[in-house]
């Protein structure tokens, strides 16, 4: 088996990527999937968080208004961790569950957990290798503006909010680069996937 962790700045492919290694047999671990779940209405991260921020940041059925929640967490870095608190820990025990259950299946199974903050979290102590990926700055501020409607300013404050690509490249064991055609980021995967197959199937991890 081997334990990969997947991450990558808002709008820089990861989702693709993790699309491409789940389509070559990978098992894929989404925590952003993991945090929709254990927040939905009436779940203990949902009631924790509801308690905290006021029924304001609640959509009419129920569910947390991420928008909301994002505005005031943003640039308020006492709030961010207070919300972090409510849902990290759950998050990790429910990805901690479902990596279990999948090697007890597959013991020479591939396992990537997708996690946009791998290292600001720590979570890459958790894993054995990590990709990052990576696409430039101008990449990521016109699939922003092109995909969610953001303002060029906009698009870079959300960037710059977070830890820099580059930054997560020298930290990650492998990098692709998704600045370029879709189909050069799956050769890339591709050769990624092979390298890692050949690894979860030896008995040294280099």
């Amino acid at each position: 088996m081997l334990i990969v962790g997947l991450t990558g700045g808002i709008a820089t492919g990861k989702s693709l990527v993790s699309s491409y290694l789940k389509e070559l047999g990978v098992y894929i671990i989404d925590w952003d999937v993991i945090t929709m779940e254990i927040e939905e209405p009436g779940m203990p991260a949902w009631q924790d968080v509801v308690n905290c921020f006021g029924k304001e940041i609640l959509q009419k059925d129920g569910r947390l208004d991420r928008s909301k929640l994002g505005q005031i967490v943003f640039n308020d870095e006492a709030k961010r961790l207070k919300l972090n608190s409510f849902t990290h820990p759950r998050i990790i025990e429910e990805a901690k569950k479902q990596e279990k259950a999948i090697v007890e299946s597959d013991p020479n199974a591939v396992v990537v957990h997708d996690v946009p903050l791998l290292f600001e979290v720590g979570i890459d102590k958790m894993v054995a290798k990590t990709v990052a990926v990576y696409a430039t700055e101008e990449d990521q501020i016109e699939r922003l503006k092109t995909r969610d409607g953001m303002s060029r300013d906009d698009a870079l404050s959300r960037i710059r909010s977070q830890m820099p690509p580059a930054d997560k490249t020298k930290r990650a064991d492998y990098v692709i680069d998704d600045s370029g055609s879709a189909e050069e980021t799956k050769k890339q995967v591709q050769e990624l996937y092979r390298k890692l197959v050949a690894m979860a199937h030896s008995p040294i991890r280099s």
